[in-house]
């Protein structure tokens, strides 16, 4: 049997509940890690951590609330004691809006959930990353790096979250904490699914979500949960401040679809 890359070591997943957050947790519990599956749909985190079993915890939290967080991170320290790894994976993308017709109540909301719960996450879990020389994985895009139409607001946020993994890994770098960031392009998702059937052409949009991957197809979210456990883990060591496409090349050869 292989060695295991996180055996025992404490992960906090906000957003862990579906789409490429499920297929993290599933991913660092094969690697020996207990895992708190921190989402606001309950029943769905639940079900995710029946699947693992008794090395995973369901906790109800919105990470756009600071207070929210800091009860969750205070939940997994009573049940685990400690806290190795954070990964920032909870967001959304809507709205799909240039910036002149994003409404204030939208630019605030994906603000909120998209780079605020990072300060929240942080802030709460420092101390105790800190007693662990801990790593933060931060989920990011490659929108943040190179643009996207019609998703202004989103694209923002994750270019945030791109500087801030940098800033966060320079200020972390004396208590032993890495920071770094995955990029993913499109992957399929239950979400991305059900906006797919709801289109005039599903079959010709799977095509161009295919086609815009330079490999030739849309991956599902285990090849980005097999990278995030990689930064977590101590072979990636000596790696911080990496923003890391798992895009299967797409800003290569990316174009308006």
């Amino acid at each position: 049997m292989m060695h295991q890359q996180l055996l025992d070591r404490v992960v906090f997943l906000t957003g862990g509940a579906k789409g490429i957050g499920r297929e993290s947790a599933l991913a660092f519990a094969r690697e020996g890690a207990l895992v708190a599956i921190v989402d606001r749909e309950l029943e769905a985190a639940q079900a995710t951590a029946a699947e693992i079993g008794t090395r995973a915890m369901a906790l109800e939290c919105d990470v756009g609330d600071g207070s929210s967080v800091t009860r969750a991170v205070a939940a997994v320290m009573a049940a685990w004691g400690r806290l190795d790894v954070v990964h920032n994976n909870a967001g959304i993308a809507m709205p799909a809006k240039p910036l002149h017709e994003t409404t204030d109540d939208e630019w605030d909301t994906v603000f909120r959930i998209n780079l605020k719960s990072v300060h929240h996450t942080t802030r709460a879990a420092f101390p105790h990353l800190v007693a662990t020389r801990g790593t933060i994985v931060n989920t990011a895009s490659i929108v943040g790096l190179i643009g996207q139409d019609n998703h202004a607001a989103y694209a923002s946020t994750k270019g945030g979250m791109i500087a801030l993994t940098k800033a966060m890994a320079v200020d972390y770098a004396p208590y032993g904490i890495r920071v770094n960031a995955v990029c993913p392009a499109s992957v399929w998702t239950p979400m991305l699914r059900d906006w797919l059937a709801e289109l005039p052409d599903p079959a010709a949009m799977e095509r161009t979500m295919n086609e815009m991957h330079l490999l030739g197809y849309c991956p599902d979210g285990d090849v980005i949960a097999d990278a995030v456990v990689f930064l977590a883990s101590d072979r990636a060591r000596f790696i911080t401040g990496c923003i890391l496409p798992v895009s299967g090349g797409a800003e290569l050869g990316y174009r308006r679809s």
